[in-house]
């Protein structure tokens, strides 16, 4: 392959982005954000345009001049995303096209990814079954993101926690071949910043700090405008910041970690025995639902105001905020967003947080960074998956 052609395709995959992550552009704003000459980019933009790739929106509102065309994705073209977000209980899977509208709904699924040693091929069967069901074939699809908790190494496709290979290896090519489609997988708490980074709260910002509130407390970190990794890829366990004083285990095996005291799963427990020991809650009749996680109901209840549950969350808030003093102090960070599935509860976290960050916290640093809650919360896994697969993708 020629250098020139290289350089073509190179530049039709990075117009193609942009176009995905900040549409409607001009070409004008396509140069400027690809580093390439105007001309150039107008001839991708046609050929693209050929393709059925691109469509344009029309003129750009009035600004006193010349009013330039605007352009996008074309979400009547047919190739699709396949996104899947992996936790430590449930999968959840979308298939989203151009436009980033679900084409195929959110279908859900009961996985225990840490103790089911079936939990692989469960995954592989719920995705082949939607990929069916779905109605797409092969040669739509562009490709298949999954996030997926666990020290996921995005360079050599291994995921050191979880989904072991019988016969050792690489979980990513496996999941290419078994799935016949290009896969590409990262850790939930990464592609939960992605997913801000892109089209969340922290979009154009250069620092910035995600909680992923879940079962863990997961980080994503955003350094200089990029997804930050560290020298192994492991960089942002927030959660084993020995910060407790509790002398109960982490899943880690260790003691003292963060996660003890500030994930749902130990804040539903809280709630669980304090009702079993006669505290009175909304959550004792919600816990009755067995079609729901528990930890489900609990946000649920926090979220509606609940006292007890309103109670629980605060402690942990507390303790989540002495963690974030400290990576306030380290990082300095512009913004952190509390983002991922316990993010439903919203400002609930805030008040709690702020005490101990006024409290741990140097006033001078404490006060250059914004603490937010996302919008996107629960769908940003789902929304960072499919942004890996646009990361990678040669949309062939």
């Amino acid at each position: 392959m020629s250098v020139v052609v290289k350089k073509g395709e190179l530049l039709r995959k990075e117009i193609l982005k942009q176009l995905y992550f900040n549409s409607p552009l001009s070409l004008s704003e396509l140069s400027r954000l690809t580093l390439k000459s105007l001309p150039l980019v107008t001839a991708v933009v046609n050929e693209l345009i050929a393709e059925g790739y691109i469509i344009d929106e029309g003129l750009a509102p009035s600004s006193g001049g010349r009013r330039p065309l605007l352009y996008l994705l074309n979400s009547d073209k047919q190739r699709y995303i396949i996104s899947v977000a992996i936790d430590q209980m449930v999968t959840r899977l979308v298939i989203y096209d151009l436009g980033r509208k679900a084409f195929w709904p959110h279908q859900s699924i009961a996985i225990d990814s840490s103790a089911d040693h079936q939990a692989l091929d469960k995954l592989i069967c719920f995705i082949k079954k939607n990929i069916t069901n779905s109605g797409l074939s092969k040669d739509q699809i562009l490709g298949i993101g999954i996030g997926m908790p666990g020290f996921v190494n995005i360079e050599t496709g291994v995921n050191y926690s979880f989904f072991p290979i019988s016969s050792g290896g690489n979980l990513r090519d496996y999941l290419s071949e078994q799935l016949d489609l290009p896969t590409y997988i990262d850790n939930d708490s990464s592609l939960i910043a992605l997913a801000e980074l892109k089209l969340g709260k922290a979009k154009g910002k250069q620092d910035a700090m995600v909680i992923n509130v879940g079962w863990g407390t997961g980080l994503g970190m955003i350094i200089n405008g990029q997804i930050f990794r560290g020298h192994s890829g492991f960089a942002g366990e927030f959660s084993h910041i020995p910060l407790s004083h509790s002398n109960n285990l982490c899943s880690c095996g260790k003691r003292g970690c963060l996660e003890v005291e500030t994930s749902l799963l130990v804040m539903t427990a809280r709630a669980i025995s304090k009702i079993e020991a006669g505290a009175e809650s909304s959550m004792r009749k919600m816990f009755e639902d067995n079609t729901r996680h528990p930890g489900d109901h609990f946000l649920e209840a926090a979220r509606l105001g609940d006292p007890l549950a309103v109670s629980i969350l605060s402690e942990s808030a507390f303790q989540m905020g002495k963690g974030i003093a400290t990576l306030i102090h380290i990082i300095n960070p512009e913004k952190i967003i509390l983002s991922g599935r316990g993010a439903i509860a919203g400002k609930m976290f805030i008040p709690s947080i702020q005490q101990a960050i006024n409290e741990f916290c140097i006033p001078r640093i404490a006060e250059c960074t914004s603490i937010e809650i996302s919008d996107i919360a629960h769908e940003a896994e789902l929304v960072g998956a499919a942004n890996l697969v646009i990361e990678h993708s040669t949309f062939n």
